[in-house]
C-alpha cells in the first residue's frame, strides 16, 4: 500500500460560534481505485487513548460511564460512502436524494455490511464498519469538547438543522438535504462530515450504557442487543445537540431511511500504518 501526505486546515470555534483558531495540519491518505474511475480515500488514524462518552451531569445515561479506551492505528473513510462509490461496488442505489457526490442514504446496517464484504472481496483488503469506539475516537480527533471544532457547531462547519442552537451561536440555515461529501472543513485527523449530514452505522450491537465496555476499542459484541445496532454523528435533519461527538443512536439493523449512511474503516494487521 502506498500512502501520500495531504494538507488541510481545521477551524476551532468558541461558544458564540466565532472562529478562534485555524491550524494547518497534515495526514497520510491511501486511495483505493474502484470501478468506473471512482476512488475511495482513506485517512491513516494514529493510535492513542481517549475518554469515551460524556461526563456526569448530562441526561444521557447511554453515554456513560465515561471511560478510557486505547485505540490501535487504523484507516477511516475520509467521507461517508458516496452514491458514486456505492454504485461502483453494488450497482445504482435509489434513495431520496440524487447526486454522485452526495453520501448514499437509506442504507440499513445489513446493507452496509454487504457493501463492506463485497468491497473486501473485490480488493483483497480488510474493509469493514468501524467499531463504535473507533468512530468516536476518530470524530474527536484529540478533542474533549462537545464537538471536534470546539464548544459549539455552526452551519458553516456542518450540515444540520441550524434553526436550533447549542450554545450562544446565532441561528444558521436548515438545508433539508444531505450535502456533497467534503463540503465542510475536516477535523484534526482530516475527516469530513463527522458531525451532521448523515448518521453513520457502526459495527457494534446496542448496549444501554458503557458498563462493561472493552477498553481496547474492538467491536463490543458480548451482551449486545440481538437486532439493534449503533449509529453516530447526527444528520442533516437533527438539532446540534444530537450531533455531538458522544451522541449514540440505536436502530434495527434492517432499517434504512434518508438520515442513515456509513463510512468504511480498514484494519491492516500485517502492514504498518504511517504515523
Amino acid at each position: 500500500m502506498e500512502f501520500h501526505e495531504i494538507e488541510f486546515e481545521t477551524l476551532t470555534v468558541d461558544r458564540q460560534g466565532q472562529i478562534i483558531g485555524q491550524e494547518l495540519l497534515r495526514a497520510n491518505q491511501f486511495v483505493e481505485e474502484l470501478a468506473n474511475g471512482v476512488i475511495l480515500e482513506l485517512i491513516a488514524i494514529p493510535g492513542g487513548a481517549f475518554l469515551m462518552g460524556s461526563a456526569q451531569g448530562r441526561d444521557t445515561d447511554d453515554e456513560r460511564p465515561q471511560h478510557r479506551v486505547k485505540i490501535a492505528p487504523f484507516l477511516m473513510g475520509k467521507h461517508p460512502i458516496t452514491q458514486a462509490q456505492w454504485a461502483a461496488v453494488m450497482g445504482r442505489h435509489t434513495g431520496r436524494f440524487s447526486g454522485d457526490l452526495r453520501p448514499v442514504e437509506n442504507v440499513s446496517w445489513d446493507a452496509a455490511q454487504t457493501f463492506c464484504r463485497r468491497l473486501a472481496n473485490t480488493t483483497g483488503r480488510h474493509f469493514r464498519l468501524p467499531s463504535e469506539a473507533e468512530w468516536e475516537y476518530a470524530c474527536r480527533a484529540g478533542t474533549t469538547t462537545p464537538f471536534s471544532c470546539g464548544w459549539t457547531l455552526t452551519t458553516e462547519l456542518a450540515n444540520y438543522n441550524g434553526l436550533f442552537t447549542f450554545a450562544a451561536e446565532p441561528e444558521g440555515v436548515y438545508r433539508h438535504a444531505p450535502t456533497a461529501a467534503g463540503s465542510f472543513p475536516p477535523n484534526a485527523f482530516g475527516l469530513h462530515d463527522m458531525h451532521g449530514n448523515l448518521w453513520e452505522w457502526c459495527a457494534d450491537p446496542w448496549h444501554e450504557s458503557y458498563d462493561g465496555a472493552p477498553a481496547d476499542g474492538v467491536v463490543w459484541t458480548a451482551g449486545g442487543h440481538p437486532t439493534l445496532r449503533v449509529l453516530r454523528g447526527g444528520s442533516w435533519h437533527d438539532t446540534p445537540d444530537v450531533c455531538r461527538s458522544a451522541v449514540r443512536l440505536k436502530l434495527p439493523k434492517t432499517e434504512g431511511d434518508d438520515f442513515y449512511g456509513f463510512r468504511v474503516a480498514m484494519s491492516l494487521p500485517d502492514e504498518r500504518i504511517p504515523a
